[in-house]
């Protein structure tokens, strides 16, 4: 079975308009983009992306083609799956309704997830982890009634040879 998504970290230098044009990129040549991450890194002159792809809309090769010709990215490398580790942050809050306390808290106990806050009528949430674990998560959590979401998108860091 093919991969649905590619994982890029792109280098590029941390100037004002460099993410418009990546993202501008992706947008005229159709690419669609399934998350989005940028943070500085230990250098100020540079940020890395991590973006991950719709395999279905992007052909890697051209991808990476195109990405090379923008003149501020500094690096790109592309992570699999079986080299890599992805993570993922949500914050959700929740409905609290009477007597769905105990079965939520079990839940979220049950995820290893965080609380946050708690209010008369709604609880804050949160839990990192692999994005397919955040889709659980979030999929339990809908039978209880969700008012707010945010999901961070991948990050991804390439594994530690041996």
């Amino acid at each position: 079975m093919a991969e649905q998504f590619h994982t890029l970290v792109v280098r590029v230098e941390n100037k004002p308009g460099v993410l418009a044009r990546v993202s501008g990129l992706f947008a005229r040549r159709g690419f669609n983009i399934q998350s989005l991450a940028v943070a500085p890194t230990d250098n100020e002159l540079f940020s890395r992306l991590t973006i991950v792809v719709d395999a279905e809309s992007a052909p890697m090769e051209q991808v990476v083609k195109q990405l090379d010709k923008l003149i501020n990215v500094v690096r790109i490398q592309e992570l699999s799956p079986g080299d890599s580790v992805s993570r993922e942050l949500i914050l959700a809050t929740v409905n609290l309704t009477e007597g769905s306390e105990d079965n939520i808290m079990r839940e979220i106990e049950s995820f290893d997830a965080n609380v946050l806050s708690v209010g008369d009528k709604k609880i804050m949430v949160s839990l990192s982890g692999p994005p397919e674990i955040i889709n659980e998560f979030e999929t339990v959590l809908e039978k209880y009634g969700i008012v707010e979401v945010q999901r961070t998108g991948i990050v991804a860091l390439a594994t530690i040879a041996k």
